[in-house]
């Protein structure tokens, strides 16, 4: 897919270059932030790829969502001609963007005290499981972290705990990278330094979590898990209906009530005294619930959406992700964009990638470039750097195509 424009005035980090040594999602989020942004993000693999291309199953979709707009470079960083290469690119460099193990970037002398004196106005952005503490030596994991962290707790049924359901620290983790990376960005413009930005797996879940643990501090009693949770409201659940459908609907204040009443005829809960005010059918869920469970169950999911939208009453489908691939909400608001696929057994095919959450005067920050190909702008690069075509060769010919 070639480089295209997708919005009418220049993007806001457009002049920005930030070289990054990333893999899996945390690292690569914080790039694909920026690069969406505008900033040109130079991506450095081994020669045998990022091995995020080659991921099965539920990794099957990592890299091409969170590589877009990057370009590759293949350097051996265990060589010193490789080594000699990346310094020379984190030279013309604003931001250094890692996730490697902890001491990986110091033993290569790429860490923020060394690649400081060569560059003094980089930005160091490091992604890691922990920030530094007792906990720092561990291997850190997305599910590590929900479970150490009380999401797991939070999300699954007493006695069960239950990950989220998608790479929930991982991305905020490069999230909050890449928010630190734009603030150290700004104070460089008045001190005229870099300084080391630093996100972390655990502390995100923390954050997450810091609701349960405020309410906590509020309250005296421990937050319960959400399946067993008291509800805030009095109606706020998941409705098994006609044909075995499923619908969340939802009534959270005192004017829905009076609406939701008047609109399906419950003149007789409207009118009961055990119901008035949100508190009152919190404390009457017992039988109020399961008596609404048996009135809607003789009406399809279709019919009550269309009821509850033109009401302005909250409801929603239980969608699976990959029927939002033809969402039309998504699909008419510019929120799904295509790209070329580069690894895999549908290289080279057209999928549809989902867009950052945003939009500037209007505008989406759309896809320039797909997903690089291994070593795609190596000869470029190198070519800027002043190697000549004959080096540049040399340089990347132990580049492994990723199977």
């Amino acid at each position: 897919m070639p480089d295209t424009p997708h919005t009418s005035r220049p993007l806001p980090l457009a002049g920005i270059r930030v070289v990054e040594f990333t893999h899996m999602v945390m690292g690569p989020t914080c790039g694909m932030v920026l690069a969406d942004l505008g900033a040109e993000v130079i991506k450095v693999e081994p020669p045998a790829g990022d091995n995020t291309r080659r991921l099965l199953g539920s990794g099957a979709g990592f890299y091409p969502l969170f590589n877009r707009n990057k370009k590759s470079l293949v350097l051996d960083l265990q060589s010193p001609e490789g080594l000699e290469a990346v310094l020379k690119l984190i030279a013309t460099a604003d931001v250094v963007s890692e996730n490697f193990k902890p001491g990986t970037m110091k033993k290569l002398g790429l860490d923020f005290v060394s690649l400081k004196k060569l560059n003094p106005r980089l930005v160091f952005v490091s992604h890691k499981g922990f920030l530094p503490g007792p906990y720092d030596h561990r291997t850190a994991l997305d599910e590590v972290v929900q479970m150490m962290g009380g999401l797991a707790y939070m999300t699954g049924r007493p006695g069960d705990p239950l990950r989220a359901g998608s790479s929930v620290n991982d991305i905020m983790g490069g999230l909050f990278g890449a928010i630190g990376v734009m603030a150290a960005l700004s104070a460089r413009e008045k001190t005229g330094e870099g300084c080391e930005v630093q996100s972390a797996l655990f502390e995100n879940n923390v954050f997450l979590v810091a609701q349960h643990m405020m309410q906590f501090a509020v309250t005296g009693k421990p937050a319960a898990p959400m399946p067993d949770r008291i509800s805030s409201w009095g109606i706020y659940d998941v409705f098994q209906v006609k044909g075995g459908e499923q619908i969340f609907l939802a009534v959270v204040s005192d004017t829905q009530w009076a609406i939701f009443c008047d609109a399906f005829g419950y003149q007789d809960l409207q009118a009961d005294p055990r119901l008035q005010g949100n508190n009152n059918r919190v404390r009457n869920r017992d039988w109020l619930i399961p008596l609404l469970r048996e009135r809607l169950a003789l009406q399809s999911a279709a019919d009550l959406a269309a009821l509850f939208e033109r009401h302005g009453l909250p409801f929603a489908p239980i969608t699976k992700p990959h029927e939002l691939l033809d969402d039309p909400h998504l699909c008419a608001t510019g929120g799904l964009a295509p790209i070329t696929l580069p690894d895999g057994e549908r290289a080279g095919q057209t999928a549809q990638t989902v867009l950052l959450p945003l939009a500037l005067d209007g505008e989406r920050l759309g896809v320039r470039r797909s997903p690089p190909t291994l070593g795609e702008h190596s000869a470029e690069l190198l070519a800027e750097l002043g190697y000549s075509a004959e080096a540049a060769a040399e340089l990347s010919r132990n580049v492994v195509k990723a199977a």
